[in-house]
Parts: structure tokens; C-alpha cells; sequence
């Protein structure tokens, strides 16, 4: 690997942690290389440090075709797509993708998609700048014409993993059924069923327990979706039984052990 001068120290770019980094000869994506770099040098060719620029630089290659998704998961790349909806269990999101992207067994790029009531619960701010978030509105905002962007289908094409946390009794219902009527139930009627979904229920226990809750889990479940299971806690109706979503820290724990899955 060449060696880079800045200043009057010479260094070696550090790959991450998995597979060999890309050097960009083509200079599209040059000035996010070298940002890259000044951060490697900032903090002793330590690359947990830099992950965030690492991550800029590899996505702007794989948006100009410079790399393949091959290349972008040996690299211990993952493309992220989180669905939130109407639970408020939503409350969570801004923790689990802190949490996610603080990760060090893996770099994680993030996108979120937001069901309309799931909007009461979290702002954007909260949200990390690196971090895209997807609302209905935005479904018809790139579309004029034929040909333009269909955002459900390319948030399908782009994200490796799907994970709908929290998945309310309301999409829940939809999803199984095949209701596709805002952005995410889109998306979610458009995914590869070869690609890892995981979902993670959220709901007042006297949902939960209702009959049909357990038929269309098991609908999911027989496409090969994965589910996160139910805790029983005291909800914020103030009841306690089955029916919260399960804690960040579990749905991690998922994600890294589906993700371990993904080039095998």
C-alpha cells in the first residue's frame, strides 16, 4: 500500500478491519480519500476513530460504481435499512442506531423509513447528520416522469438487512396481508425475501394476545423473516404483560448475528 505525506509526517492508511481498502485512482471520490487519510493520521493510523470517513469515502465509490457489493461486505460494510412505525416503542430508534453505529465488529451505513404516526415520537435532529430518514412525503418527491427514482424499490436494491423496529399490530396486519399503502409497507411488499428481514413487535398486551397477532407473526415467519421476540414489562398504557418491544441492546445482539451470516 502506497505511503501519503501531509504535512511533514509520512504515513501508511491503515484497511479497516476486514478485507484490503480501496485506493481511489480514479478521483471521483479523492477528496473523501483523503479526508480519510487526514483522520488516519490525525489519530495514529487507528482506524476506529474513522470509521465515519471510511464509510463516506467506500459509499461515494459504490455510488459511482467503483465497487461491488462484494467488495463493500468484505470490508465489513452493511447497508441498514430501519423501519420504525406507529408504536411508542419508536422512542428507542435514536438509541439503537447510536448504539449500531458505535459497533465495532462491523461499519454500518443507515437509512430509516418512518410511518407517519411513528413521526410523534422522534424528531430528525435526533437523529445522527450521516443518517437518511425516509417519509411518505418523500416517495413521490424524486418521481416526475418515467424512468425517475422509485424510492421503495431502490431502498429494496440498496439495503442488505431490513429490521422493523417497532413493528406495530397496524403494519404488522398490513405486511402480512400484503398491504402496501405508505412507503414502508412499499418497501417492505418489494423486498428480496433471499435477504435478511428482521422485525420486532410492539403492542399493548391485549394485542398482542389477540389471536390473530400469532397467525400473521407466522405468516412473516414462513417467508423467512426473523423475529425479535416480545418482553413482558409494564407498558405505558400502564398494564404490564407481553406485548413491549424487546430492549436495544437484544435487537443488536440479532443484527450482529445476522449480519456474521451474510457472506457465508
Amino acid at each position: 500500500m502506497s505511503s501519503y505525506t501531509f504535512g511533514q509526517k509520512a504515513f501508511t492508511p491503515v484497511p479497516p478491519d476486514k478485507g484490503s481498502f480501496p485506493l481511489d485512482h480514479e478521483g471521483l471520490c479523492k477528496k473523501l480519500m483523503i479526508k480519510y487519510m487526514t483522520c488516519l493520521r490525525t489519530n495514529d493510523n487507528d482506524n476506529s476513530f474513522c470509521r465515519e470517513e471510511a464509510r463516506d469515502y467506500l459509499a461515494c465509490r459504490m455510488d459511482n460504481n467503483l465497487m461491488t457489493r462484494e467488495d463493500w461486505s468484505k470490508l465489513g460494510m452493511v447497508n441498514l435499512l430501519i423501519g420504525c412505525t406507529g408504536s411508542v416503542a419508536t422512542i428507542k430508534l435514536p438509541v439503537l442506531i447510536r448504539d449500531l453505529l458505535e459497533q465495532n465488529s462491523f461499519n454500518v451505513e443507515i437509512q430509516v423509513i418512518t410511518t407517519e404516526r411513528a413521526r410523534h415520537f422522534f424528531t430528525k435532529e435526533e437523529l445522527p447528520e450521516n443518517v437518511v430518514l425516509y417519509t411518505d412525503e418523500d416517495e413521490w418527491k424524486t418521481w416526475t416522469k418515467r424512468g425517475d427514482p422509485i424510492i421503495h424499490i431502490d431502498l429494496g436494491k440498496w439495503a442488505d438487512i431490513f429490521v422493523i423496529a417497532p413493528l406495530d399490530a397496524n403494519t404488522l396486519a398490513k405486511i402480512a396481508n400484503g398491504i402496501c399503502d405508505n412507503l414502508l409497507t412499499c418497501t417492505a411488499r418489494a423486498w428480496d425475501v433471499k435477504k435478511p428481514l428482521l422485525f420486532c413487535p410492539a403492542m399493548n398486551t391485549r394485542m398482542y394476545e389477540h389471536p390473530l397477532t400469532f397467525q400473521q407473526i407466522s405468516i412473516l415467519q414462513s417467508w423467512g423473516y426473523k423475529l425479535v421476540p416480545v418482553i413482558e414489562k409494564t407498558l405505558m398504557c400502564g398494564e404490564t404483560g407481553a406485548g413491549a418491544m424487546a430492549e436495544v441492546a437484544t435487537i443488536v445482539e440479532y443484527l450482529k448475528t445476522c449480519i456474521s451470516t451474510l457472506n457465508e
